[in-house]
Order: structure tokens, then C-alpha cells, then sequence
């Protein structure tokens, strides 16, 4: 099996479509099987320990500079025998230290069709505001590889969805949470899963 990690920060919805989707029987050959937080207080800690997933915290704050932060998280990466990063609702941009560690091995879901609002400062519900203040009539989510511009890695996965007129920032991202990331997210962990396999074997 492909162990996986889940780096989060908050409630962990996406963790837990993961976790639902493992359930099914739907990742193929990934495990899930550690969840990073960087906030001890994260609720995705919690649907993790009762998936029965291994669980830590690793704060940037917590470290004298980004180089000791790097280490440890690696360091913990390794030592638990990862070989696929998630991040799902993360919200600490990774140092490159850590993405050249794991190279084309960590992914990222984000909430739009990139390259239309995504890179430094979108994030959460700023993404769906944005959308909302252009105008635009389509937007939905994108799943990529992580590299070192942000949210500019290789696209794996995209779904579109539609915007309604009564659509508010909040109503949005649920309905592209539901509609794309959920369903993205664990179609993507089973694909990389899969190509880790098979470089294995």
C-alpha cells in the first residue's frame, strides 16, 4: 500500500471525503495513513483518530527558522514512510525544501478553475469572492501537483460548476466543496497512488 499524508489546518471536510472514500474502497492501493495539522485545535485531527489514522501537529511558529521547521516535517514525513502528500486545507505555504523532498508527490486541491483565481492570497472563501465580484458564471476546482510557485504545479484534475445569481460567497464554496473538491481529491490520491505503484513494481 502507498502510505498517504493529510496536512490540514481546520474542520478537515476534505479529510473527510477522503476518509469516506477509503471507506468505499475507492483508493485503490493508498492508505491513509497519518494526519499533519499545523493547529492543535484542528476538528481534522479528530475524524482522523476516529478513522483510526496516526496523527501530529507541526507548527512553523513552533521552530526558530523555516530550515528547522523543514526538517521536522520531513523528518516526520520520512520516518512514517510517506509517500504521497495531501494537503487539504492547509494553510501554511511549504517551504522548497519540503517540495523538493517529496518531488511531484504532494498535491493540492484548490477552489477554482486555475489559472483563474488562485496564487498568493487565495484562499478560503476569497477564492469564491473574487469569483463573485468578476462575474464570472462558471468556476469550480482544481486538483494539482505541488511546485514552487503557488497553486502553479501540473494539473491533475479539474470539474467546472455552474454559479447560480443568488450564489453567495458561502453558498459557493459549499456547493463547489460538494460538487468538485470532494469528488476530486480521492480521484486524484487513487491515480498517484497508482502511479507510485507502478514505478515500485
Amino acid at each position: 500500500m502507498v502510505k498517504i499524508a493529510v496536512l490540514v489546518s481546520g474542520g478537515g471536510t476534505n479529510l473527510q471525503a477522503l476518509i469516506d472514500s477509503e471507506k468505499r474502497g475507492e483508493l485503490g492501493c493508498g492508505k491513509l495513513h497519518i494526519c499533519v495539522s499545523s493547529n492543535p485545535e484542528a476538528y481534522a485531527l479528530t475524524r482522523a483518530e476516529n478513522h483510526g489514522m496516526k496523527t501530529a501537529v507541526v507548527r512553523k511558529k513552533d521552530y526558530a527558522s523555516t530550515e528547522l521547521y523543514s526538517e521536522a516535517l520531513v523528518g516526520l514525513l520520512n520516518s512514517e514512510g510517506v509517500e504521497l502528500i495531501i494537503l487539504a486545507g492547509f494553510l501554511t505555504i511549504l517551504p522548497q525544501s519540503v517540495i523538493s523532498a517529496y518531488p511531484d508527490r504532494i498535491i493540492n486541491v484548490h477552489p477554482s478553475l486555475i489559472p483563474s483565481f488562485c496564487g498568493e492570497g487565495f484562499y478560503g472563501l476569497r477564492v469564491h469572492e473574487a469569483a463573485l465580484e468578476y462575474g464570472v458564471k462558471v468556476t469550480g476546482a482544481t486538483v494539482h501537483l505541488v511546485s514552487e510557485i503557488v497553486d502553479g504545479g501540473r494539473i491533475l484534475l479539474q470539474k467546472a460548476v455552474d454559479i447560480l445569481p443568488e450564489d453567495t460567497p458561502e453558498t459557493l464554496q459549499r456547493r463547489v466543496m460538494e460538487q468538485a473538491e470532494w469528488l476530486l481529491l480521492p480521484r486524484a490520491a487513487k491515480m498517484m497512488c497508482e502511479e507510485i505503484d507502478s514505478e515500485r513494481n
